[in-house]
């Protein structure tokens, strides 16, 4: 795992912050990047013991998913302990499967405890590494990676659905969901705006919605849950009500809710984790995941 050197930041820092947009991951300004930098001012992206363990036992593990531009692309698969006992539980042959994208801080320990819990829903989980092994400890040298990560978004979405792949070929899972926050949640919305057909369900929280446009959003056949705070000054929750109007006149399947809370108010790591509104997320989560990969599915 890589650790960026302070002595490297404000050259990363300035080479990508005019790539940064919140924490969805479109194109902004230096102001925008200075913003989401601001909504994380004093966080750590070390899990808490707020972090929830699985409901079941789960193993995880680092696994190759696949390559990118001849490089392995390394990220960590959680699963039920006990697999034959869900799949006869559930009655199927496969378990769903589920990509997670990371934060902006990277694919960390918090990541990992998230992906585990997931699984203990019945669940493959593989959560994708946009970072090439790098994790931020600060939110300077998150805005770092992040801003140089998104020089090149297409190669981004690409990984995400590399993971797909992987999940469906070598996991065989039947049916697929991509979720992810903040940064993760924007490019989970990125991935759906480049491939509106492939997974069957998608959630994303607190993540600029900005990548599914109108044009977009009349091919997009993917049912989506989007979770927004009100208190939220990376992604407005303006930004976020446009997005639902222009979902429902397009008559798309949009499960939308909004939480008095602040940015990243899921994550059990960050000074803005607000317990109430993480576990109604994730129950809504959950319910959602299980209707669309399991109940729909058979």
């Amino acid at each position: 795992m890589t650790y960026i050197p302070q002595s490297w930041l404000g050259l990363l820092v300035l080479g990508g912050a005019l790539f940064l947009s919140g924490c969805g991951g479109d194109e902004g300004t230096t102001s925008e990047a200075e913003q989401m930098a601001e909504e994380h001012e004093g966080d750590t992206p070390t899990a808490t013991e707020a972090a929830q363990a699985p409901a079941m036992p789960v193993n995880g593990r680092t696994v190759s998913y696949g390559r990118q531009d001849e490089t392995d692309r390394t990220g960590y698969l959680a699963e039920p302990a006990n697999v034959d006992s869900v799949l006869a539980a559930r009655g199927v042959e496969a378990l769903p499967g589920i990509v997670v994208i990371h934060e902006w801080w990277g694919l960390n320990d918090n990541i990992r405890a998230a992906s585990r819990r997931l699984a203990g829903q019945g669940y493959r989980v593989l959560a994708v590494d946009l970072y090439n092994d790098a994790v931020a400890q600060t939110p300077d040298s998150a805005q770092a990676l992040m801003g140089r990560a998104m020089e090149n978004p297409s190669r981004l979405v690409a990984n995400v659905n590399t993971g797909r792949a992987y999940l469906t070929s070598e996991t065989k899972a039947p049916r697929t969901a991509v979720l992810g926050w903040c940064f993760g949640g924007g490019m989970t919305f990125r991935t759906l705006a480049k491939t509106p057909t492939e997974y069957d369900a998608a959630v994303a929280y607190y993540g600029t919605p900005d990548p599914l446009s109108d044009e977009v959003l009349q091919a997009l056949e993917t049912p989506v849950m989007a979770h927004f705070a009100t208190d939220d000054q990376a992604v407005s929750i303006e930004a976020a009500r446009s997005f639902r109007d222009r979902a429902e006149a397009a008559g798309k399947a949009l499960s939308y809710f909004e939480y008095e809370a602040g940015h990243a108010f899921a994550n059990p790591s960050g000074e803005r984790y607000d317990a109430g509104a993480a576990e109604q997320a994730w129950k809504r989560t959950t319910d959602f995941l299980q209707t669309h990969l399991y109940s729909e599915g058979g």
